[in-house]
């Protein structure tokens, strides 16, 4: 009987990504000069696995890679051949060259062929090489035994072949490695391509988890159906608060009943909620295991060392909100070991030693992550920034805080690199870094000392599909305003209001000036208070800039459900979203990030 394997063809992809990821981070922490066999076994079958499913859907692109990857592999995991620098770069070219070619077979991106080649043919070289130094043909096939580990080959071949007249491996021999192949499940299992368990390296969720059954602890599920399912709770979070509103006036000693069942769905509402929310978080490893091959690359072609350390990689990240800190997290990774760590030289005449540290870290804090990139370099120059700002123009002065200071590399286009290379020195980098983050609700922060390193530090919610907010009146209208951007809210005297030429109205706050940002004026609508001092004055803050929001009422503090106003209407300015109220009305969410950066001249940021 014909099988239709198409039906299967995502599920091979996503675990050929997931397996060239491993292949990745094992080849980077393998120790060239002494290699650990568990580790060379774990490579080999991850090569092995991939040219096995991918033979199942007779994709031979990328079995004719992988073939040569496992013969090279099995040479260095049995001693015939000595693992160096050149295998490891190799096998990572190669790496790349099947991601190309994945890339193409599902995305329909082009794929070089001429690439391909090159890869390919430097891969049958080492082999050729090795075979004649140490095997009894030289052949760019690998020498075929009559053993144990054929016959699995074999098996990964027969798919198609009906599952009660499938050979029994023979029992392995003491140097053969445990079976690999490629099976379809039996029938009453979920139909996958995936090799056997232990193709898979230590720690894989794919492992089996206990000798009895196959089933494993997760599950795949099409990221549309997630946000559907999503998206279904945040309407009945709705439905909910509007039950809840309704409800309020009730007596509770005549309405008993219902008043308590409509607290248990309140609550089982908000548990149910933080469960679905919690199937789109990722832990930060998804992002942080990009970054070793970087490191090791740049550092190689900048003649530098460099330890990278990472830390909280189990901290959890909205799956949106990790796709879109990857460009941000790769700029300062590649700043800090361009820029900040030293060469060995220079490291060691300040007392240093020639490795320098570069650490990435992820953990959590309320309702937000804080994600630290840090390094042991020299720090930024004081000095030599204030000189860059003084000739482009900027208005700068020796009494600026350091942290004023630091916060000049990102202006547009500023940089102190003398020359500009191929690894930077364009000035895009640390603009392109704050603007990112800040269009995620997110916050910036760098700390730098002279000689000891620096330490930049970002700040995002942890989701952007559900917020902490405080609902205000303005005119008719209610706005919400993102909760971790309020400092506090007061009903201003007037003697504290102050109006400056060219910059408008201003509010003195315990000795800071701040400026005030009229909300009806801003958006159209009619006020109840006609001036300041009869309405209220919330301040928000954004790292060091500061405003002060005129509005008439604050009515109070929710969690609301996000709703992107682009998908549903168009791009409003200062706006950077809508939610549904508990008495069904819409209300619109307050951009607070490009608001605030619109003050920047006022705040003196």
């Amino acid at each position: 009987m014909a099988i239709d394997t198409s039906q299967f063809f995502q599920i091979f992809f996503d675990e050929t990504e997931e397996l060239l990821q491993q292949l990745e981070a094992l080849l980077l922490d393998l120790d060239i000069q002494a290699p650990d066999v568990e580790s060379l076994h774990a490579i080999f079958r991850i090569a092995h696995s991939v040219k096995g499913n991918a033979a199942t859907f007779g994709f031979s692109d990328l079995t004719d890679i992988t073939h040569v990857m496992e013969s090279l592999l099995d040479e260095c995991r049995h001693g015939h051949l000595r693992l160096t620098e050149l295998h490891r770069h190799l096998m990572l070219e190669a790496k790349d060259v099947l991601k190309m070619q994945l890339d193409g077979l599902q995305h329909e991106r082009p794929v070089d062929p001429e690439r391909v080649q090159q890869v390919r043919a430097a891969l049958d070289a080492q082999w050729l090489r090795a075979s004649s130094q140490g095997k009894a043909e030289a052949s760019v096939e690998p020498v075929v035994a009559a053993t144990a580990a054929q016959e699995e080959e074999d098996l990964g071949y027969g798919f198609f072949e009906p599952l009660d007249d499938l050979p029994q491996a023979a029992p392995a021999s003491a140097s053969a490695e445990p079976a690999e192949a490629a099976l379809l499940p039996a029938p009453a299992a979920a139909p996958s391509p995936a090799s056997a368990p232990e193709s898979s390296p230590a720690g894989s969720t794919r492992r089996d988890n206990g000798s009895h059954g196959h089933e494993t602890s997760t599950i795949r599920v099409n990221i549309d159906k997630v946000d559907q399912l999503i998206n279904l709770v945040g309407e009945l979070v709705i439905t909910q608060a509007m039950i809840s509103a309704c409800s309020k006036d009730l007596d509770p000693a005549l309405h008993e009943k219902l008043v308590s069942g409509i607290e248990h769905l309140s609550r089982n509402t908000r548990d149910l909620q933080d469960s679905v929310m919690s199937i789109r978080m990722m832990p930060m490893d998804f992002v942080f295991s990009r970054f070793p091959r970087l490191v090791h690359e740049l550092s190689s072609k900048l003649g530098k060392r460099v330890e990278f350390v990472t830390e909280g990689g189990a901290t959890e990240l909205d799956k949106g909100l990790i796709e879109k800190i990857v460009d941000p997290l790769t700029h300062l990774v590649r700043n800090s070991v361009d820029h900040g760590i030293e060469a060995p030289a220079l490291r060691l005449q300040s007392g240093k030693s020639e490795t320098g540290l570069l650490r990435l870290s992820a953990m959590h804090q309320g309702s937000h992550i804080v994600i630290e990139v840090s390094d042991d370099g020299g720090g930024l120059d004081r000095e030599k920034i204030l000189r860059k700002a003084s000739s482009s123009g900027l208005a700068v002065s020796p009494e600026m805080s350091d942290e004023e200071v630091w916060q000049l590399i990102c202006l547009p286009g500023f940089s102190t690199a003398e020359t500009v290379t191929d690894v930077s020195g364009r000035g895009v980098g640390m603009d392109v870094v704050r603007r990112n983050i800040t269009s995620l609700g997110g916050t910036l922060g760098i700390k730098s000392l002279a000689g000891q390193g620096t330490r930049i530090t970002i700040s995002l919610p942890l989701t952007l599909a559900i917020l902490d907010g405080i609902s205000v009146r303005v005119g008719g209208e209610i706005y919400i305003l993102p909760l971790s951007y309020v400092v506090e809210s007061f009903q201003p005297a007037r003697k504290d209001l102050h109006h400056l030429s060219g910059d408008g109205l201003v509010i003195r706050v315990r000795g800071e000036y701040l400026p005030v940002v009229a909300l009806h004026e801003l958006f159209g609508v009619m006020p109840q208070s006609q001036e300041p001092s009869n309405g209220i004055l919330v301040v928000v803050q954004m790292e060091s800039r500061k405003a002060a929001l005129w509005i008439d009422e604050v009515i109070g503090q929710h969690q609301i459900v996000v709703k992107n106003l682009e998908t549903h209407y168009r791009r409003v300015p200062n706006i950077s979203g809508a939610t549904i109220l508990w008495d069904g009305s819409v209300s619109l969410i307050v951009d607070v990030a490009h608001l605030l950066g619109q003050q920047r001249s006022l705040t003196g940021a």
